[in-house]
């Protein structure tokens, strides 16, 4: 049972490397109900094999994944507050993960990376027990598959303005038949390299969907855009709506807020829990919205700020400090400095 069989001698050369990676049963521990067997084909030829992998370790790769995600806690009732990582930045995002943010957007709409910048944060993430969320810089096909092989707990889609546009996203996190979604599933991160033999069946129900809404167009068709069957959230966008409306940059604008809550009052007369249908309300805090008054107003998901602007704050405020201090305050300062660092 542990040897490869294989029909030439360079096929056997060729898979010896990866039979070597597996783990080595102990003696006589080889039983048939130990082990199942999964088919790895080469891609430079037409030789097949088969690898022994033992079911334990399919069964806890499975086992690994929380049974309360994002999804089922949305379900619970809970509140989950996050954070934007714009930075790529993996300790800033294992810092916001142990700090306990629910959850973290890596933003790759606004943010300077991409698949392979986003791929550290996530193990940042991960490895801090902390859900991540990819935000794709536009609503195609292509940018969904890329994204979904990483295995995050969510994906954003940006500019949804229509149902139409809506069922397209869906879609695109599906597989056929009921959807677009390339299938490279037994080699992916998200199914943990094929080790989760559980993944195809149980995918769509720790996958978080996210729609934008964040224009004028949006806001008018929001009620049908959070009715879409397989979407969870709709993500409202403050800043881009009050662009739509010709209000660049103030979102504190009386319109720009009457647009706001009126998609607001849409998406939560989707919601129907009775039956788990319509869409969770999610947004982002501003200085004119804050994290509070959102959760107030029944978003389940609030996102109140973004890594680059806490470090831009916190770096003003340290410098101001600095040159606003005169040699008086540096002695009284260091006075301080002793009493609280030092001790006799």
């Amino acid at each position: 049972m542990g040897s490869i069989t294989t029909t030439t001698a360079v096929a056997a050369a060729t898979i010896a490397p990866l039979s070597s990676l597996l783990p080595k049963p102990k003696p006589h521990s080889l039983t048939p109900s130990n082990f199942k067997f999964q088919p790895f084909t080469l891609s430079t030829s037409k030789l097949h094999t088969q690898l022994p992998i033992p079911k334990s370790i399919l069964s806890s790769a499975a086992a690994d994944v929380s049974p309360l995600n994002l999804k089922s806690r949305l379900r619970n009732g809970d509140t989950l507050y996050g954070l934007f990582l714009l930075s790529f930045s993996p300790t800033l995002a294992e810092i916001a993960a142990l700090a306990g943010y629910d959850f973290v957007v890596i933003d790759m709409e606004h943010g300077p990376g991409g698949i392979s910048d986003a791929l550290p944060c996530l193990h940042a993430l991960a490895a801090a027990n902390t859900a991540a969320i990819l935000r794709l810089p536009e609503s195609t096909a292509a940018w969904a598959k890329k994204a979904l092989d990483l295995g995050p707990q969510g994906i954003m889609f940006p500019m949804i303005d229509s149902a139409h546009l809506a069922h397209q996203a869906v879609s695109f996190c599906r597989y056929p038949p009921d959807g677009l979604r390339g299938a490279a599933h037994p080699i992916v991160r998200a199914s943990k390299y094929g080790f989760d033999d559980g993944y195809m069946g149980n995918y769509l129900d720790e996958l978080l969907i996210m729609c934008q809404v964040e224009s004028e167009e949006g806001v008018a068709n929001a009620g049908e855009i959070a009715a879409v069957d397989g979407l969870d959230c709709v993500q409202m966008g403050p800043l881009d709506l009050s662009a739509s409306l010709g209000y660049l940059w103030d979102p504190g604008n009386k319109r720009v807020r009457e647009a706001l809550r009126e998609a607001e009052r849409k998406v939560l007369e989707s919601r129907n829990d009775d039956v788990e249908r319509g869409a969770y309300l999610a947004g982002f805090a501003t200085a004119f919205d804050g994290a509070k008054d959102l959760r107030s107003r029944g978003y389940h998901m609030v996102s109140g700020a973004v890594d680059v602007a806490l470090f831009r704050s916190a770096v003003a405020e340290d410098v101001i400090a600095f040159k606003m201090s005169g040699p008086e305050s540096d002695e009284e300062e260091e006075k301080e400095g002793d009493e609280k660092y030092w001790s006799e």
